[in-house]
This record gives C-alpha cells, sequence and structure tokens, in this order.
C-alpha cells in the first residue's frame, strides 16, 4: 500500500504548485531586458554625443539650390544658405534634437544639448543680423527669426523641431529670392558691425564662465580676465557643459564666417581686415580639436590633469579680441567713405568763384561785368601813352653831356 501512499503525496504536490505557483523565476528575463536596455542606451547615446562634421561652404548653396544651382546667385546667397545648413544640422543629425527630450537616452545627455544650445546662440545672432544685410526681404528673415527664437527647450506644441524647421524653410526661400540675375542681393557691408559685435558679447561671456573655474589661476592674466569680473565658480559636474557650449559655438562660427567672407570680400578688403578674419577662422577652428580624454579635466597649475576649460578660455577670449579689432577696422572704413562722399575739393585749373549779391538780376550782372571790362582797357591805354611818352623824352645823358661841352669852352 506504500506505493499508494507515494501516488497521493505527488498528486497533492502537484495541486498545490497549481495553487501556490512560484515565480522565482521570472526575474531572469527581465533582468536580461534590462541589461539590454542599458547597453543599446549607452550605445546610443554615445553615437548622438559625436559632433557633426561642419559643411562645405562651396557646395552647400549649389546644392540647397537644386535645379538653380548652376545659374549665378546675388551677394548673400552663401550666408543665407549656410545658415540654413547649420540650423537644419540641429534636427537632422543622429538622435536628432536632444535639448527638449523627456525620455532616455537623451535625457541621460548633457553634452550634445550644450554644444546645441551654443550652435542655436550663434544662428540666432546671424539670423537677427539678416534683416539689415537685406531690406528687400524682410518678411521671410523675420519669419526665421521667429522660428529661431525661445530657449529651445520646447517639446510640446509647438516644438522647438518645427520652429527650427519653419526658420529653414524661410531661408530657404530666401535663398531662392538671391538667385538669378534679376537680384539685388544684400547691401555691402550692411549689418556686418552689427552681427559681430552680438558675437563679441557671446565670446565675452562663455570666456568669463570657462574662466569661472580657474579662480585664481595666474593664466587669468594672459587672458586679459580680471577675478573680480568672473561670475559664481562653475560646478564641477557642470565644467563640460560650458566646455561643449563653446565647442558648438565655434563649430557655428567658423563656418558663418566663411559664408559671409565669400560674400562680403570686397567689403573686407576695403576694410583690410581678411588678415583678422582668417586670423579669427584659425582661432575658432583651435576650439574643434579632438578631445582625447574620457571626460573634461579642470587641473591646476601644472599637474597631472590638464585644465580642457583654461584652455577653451584661452581660444575663446583671443577669439573675442579679434572680434573687436575687425569691428573698430569696419568702422572706421565706414567713416572714411561716408567723409569721401561728402567732401570733393575743387580743382587746381578751376578759377576763384566771385560772391554775387543773391537778388542781382542777370542784367545788372551783364551790366557790371562790362563796366568792368571798360575800367581795364581805359587803364590798358593810358599805360600804353604814358609809355610812349617816356620814349620821346630826352635821357639824362642827353641833357648832361651840352652842358659839359659848354663848361669845357669856358675853361679854353
Amino acid at each position: 500500500m506504500a506505493w499508494m501512499g507515494n501516488r497521493d503525496a505527488k498528486r497533492r504536490k502537484k495541486m498545490a504548485a497549481l495553487e501556490r505557483p512560484d515565480y522565482g523565476w521570472i526575474w531572469k528575463p527581465l533582468l536580461a531586458l534590462l541589461v539590454l536596455y542599458l547597453v543599446v542606451t549607452l550605445v546610443l547615446g554615445v553615437w548622438w554625443s559625436r559632433t557633426p562634421a561642419p559643411h562645405s561652404v562651396e557646395r552647400v548653396p549649389m546644392e540647397r539650390r537644386g535645379d538653380a544651382g548652376s545659374e549665378p546667385a546675388a551677394r548673400g546667397a552663401v550666408t543665407v544658405a549656410t545658415l540654413a545648413s547649420i540650423v537644419e544640422t540641429l534636427y537632422a543629425k543622429p538622435g536628432g534634437y536632444l535639448r527638449n527630450d523627456r525620455l532616455p537616452p537623451g535625457l541621460w545627455l548633457d553634452n550634445m544639448p550644450s554644444w546645441e544650445q551654443g550652435v542655436l546662440q550663434q544662428s540666432k545672432d546671424l539670423a537677427r543680423a539678416l534683416p539689415s544685410m537685406d531690406p528687400t526681404e524682410v518678411e521671410l528673415l523675420e519669419e526665421a527669426v521667429r522660428g529661431l527664437a525661445g530657449d529651445g527647450l520646447d517639446w510640446y506644441r509647438p516644438a522647438t523641431e518645427d520652429r527650427l524647421m519653419s526658420a529653414v524653410t524661410a531661408l530657404d526661400s530666401q535663398l531662392m529670392a538671391l538667385s538669378g540675375m534679376e537680384a539685388e542681393g544684400f547691401v555691402p557691408g550692411a549689418g556686418l558691425r552689427r552681427w559681430l559685435a552680438d558675437v563679441r558679447v557671446n565670446l565675452d561671456d562663455l570666456s568669463l564662465r570657462l574662466a569661472s573655474g580657474a579662480e585664481g589661476h595666474q593664466l587669468l592674466q594672459e587672458l586679459a580676465i580680471d577675478n573680480e569680473a568672473l561670475p559664481e565658480g562653475t560646478p564641477w559636474y557642470r565644467v563640460d557643459n560650458v566646455f561643449f557650449e563653446a565647442r558648438g559655438a565655434g563649430w557655428a562660427l567658423v563656418q558663418m564666417l566663411e559664408g559671409v567672407q565669400r560674400d562680403q570680400a570686397d567689403v573686407l578688403e576695403a576694410a583690410e581686415v581678411v588678415e583678422l578674419w582668417e586670423r579669427l577662422r584659425a582661432e575658432l577652428a583651435m576650439t574643434q580639436r579632438r578631445l582625447w580624454s574620457p571626460v573634461v579635466m579642470s587641473g591646476r597649475g601644472f599637474g597631472p590633469f590638464a585644465n580642457h576649460t583654461l584652455v577653451m578660455a584661452h581660444h575663446i577670449s583671443r577669439a573675442r579680441d579679434l572680434v573687436e579689432s575687425i569691428i573698430t577696422r569696419l568702422a572706421e572704413s565706414a567713416e572714411q567713405v561716408v567723409v569721401g562722399e561728402e567732401v570733393q575739393p575743387t580743382p587746381a585749373s578751376e578759377p576763384d568763384v566771385l560772391d554775387v549779391a543773391p537778388n542781382a538780376q542777370p542784367d545788372q550782372e551783364a551790366t557790371d561785368h562790362q563796366e568792368v571790362e571798360q575800367e581795364t582797357e581805359q587803364k590798358a591805354e593810358q599805360g600804353a601813352e604814358q609809355g610812349a611818352e617816356a620814349d620821346q623824352a630826352p635821357s639824362l645823358d642827353d641833357q648832361v653831356e651840352p652842358v659839359a661841352q659848354e663848361d669845357q669852352a669856358a675853361e679854353q
């Protein structure tokens, strides 16, 4: 009967397993899914954090104009096309626009959103200066300014991506308006100083924020930065944010400067700032060098760790000084052009102009002129008569000679 007892025990065990199931095994697939999710988000985060390659300023206008790329374009086409490509990169790069993300992995990233902030700020500055560069197409350019307005953190209607797309559409419409032989184009040199003034302010702010983490450092004197003018120190966990914001600003400015130089080459040559312009581009290109460290370090002195923020502040501050020099040269050149238009020296061959009474009549002027001529002729005739009489009168030698002869005869 023992075998019957074993069978009953097995049956009761099965019934108990069905009534009270054991779910201890389910944590294994959940853990596997969690690990897989973390690996995927980590890979995506690394991929999305890669800085996009800069655009070719030579090819961008032709590519964006499509079929009209082979036709000539007016002044300003390269600038508008470059700005449109830079703004489009913000939402067309891998991962899209990340600053307004509310879910991982974009929520966990901070370097690329800071880079986007630097690019967006420089795009705003150039877009605000475009209406003064081309007053004929103000509506399209103001639409682009409205699309770039805001802090870039909107994620729900209207999302920042939608506003950026509208700005790019307006810029592309402006680019097509600049195509063809009949297009007027930008006014030479207009709006340049305004744009550069905004750039200088932003670069100055970046240099101060970068240097705030190195307060008291001896190299701050070489950067012409006053310790008292520095803002509050940047927390150590936000140092990399300011660093990548400066990299984004440099990435955008290098391309903008090249585009503007192609459109305003004659203006820059007339102001003699081409060399300064090239130095500025080279200085900003130094901010794009590869970062070999996995993190942004902020060491001190000659310690074992580098100070990436201080090196970046060095390049940004030098770029700020170059921008200020360019603004000064452009202002002096504009003043010389204005003076040259207003002042017109009188040629040396022109006769002197006599002042005439404003209420004098034409007949009176002619009569006065005739009287003056008659007086001049009379004076000339009198001078001729006096000369003739002088020729007929005996000279002093002729008068003295007979007197001398009479004296000699008397003596004999």
